[in-house]
């Protein structure tokens, strides 16, 4: 590789994002957290996802009919839980630069394409595994087998003193 391949090459890990994941979950802090302190060691800025959808049952059922004022609160919702979220891990990472990001669709389907420009992609695991985790399909797997850029799940604490 030549020199001037290797410093653009690591000039576009400092300058890309690390792409989080942040549903409000204890699980989805924790990565939050951890893409927070990975980003401060290595110099890269933090963006935090969080997206939101009308539930299956209200597409598929013409009973259930959502007015664009229903909609603009599931938004504002997303967008108050994410910026609270981001505001209290951020507290000790000043420097960090965050950058917010509300989007309307399936949550692996954002964080996959926001993987595209990523240096890593970090997500919350909650823990549906075996058999429960193969019938839901959970974000985390989506990403680890589809995203473009390495990708970090963070698993929930034990509570357990080491």
């Amino acid at each position: 590789m030549s020199t001037t391949a290797k410093s653009y090459s690591e000039q576009a890990d400092r300058t890309s994002p690390i792409v989080v994941g942040v549903d409000g979950s204890p699980t989805a802090r924790l990565a939050l957290d951890w893409a927070i302190h990975e980003a401060e060691a290595h110099g890269n800025p933090v963006l935090a996802i969080s997206s939101w959808e009308l539930p299956a049952l209200a597409s598929a059922s013409p009973g259930f009919a959502f007015a664009a004022a229903d909609m603009e609160e599931l938004a504002d919702i997303c967008r108050k839980t994410l910026l609270a979220e981001i505001a209290e891990a951020s507290e000790e990472h000043p420097s960090v630069q965050i950058e917010s990001r509300v989007v309307e669709g399936p949550p692996a389907m954002a964080l996959i394409d926001a993987s595209k420009l990523a240096v890593a992609l970090v997500t919350g695991s909650r823990g549906h595994g075996g058999f429960i985790g193969l019938l839901l399909g959970s974000v985390s797997q989506q990403c680890v087998t589809h995203a473009h850029c390495p990708v970090v799940v963070i698993h929930p604490r034990s509570g357990k003193s080491a």
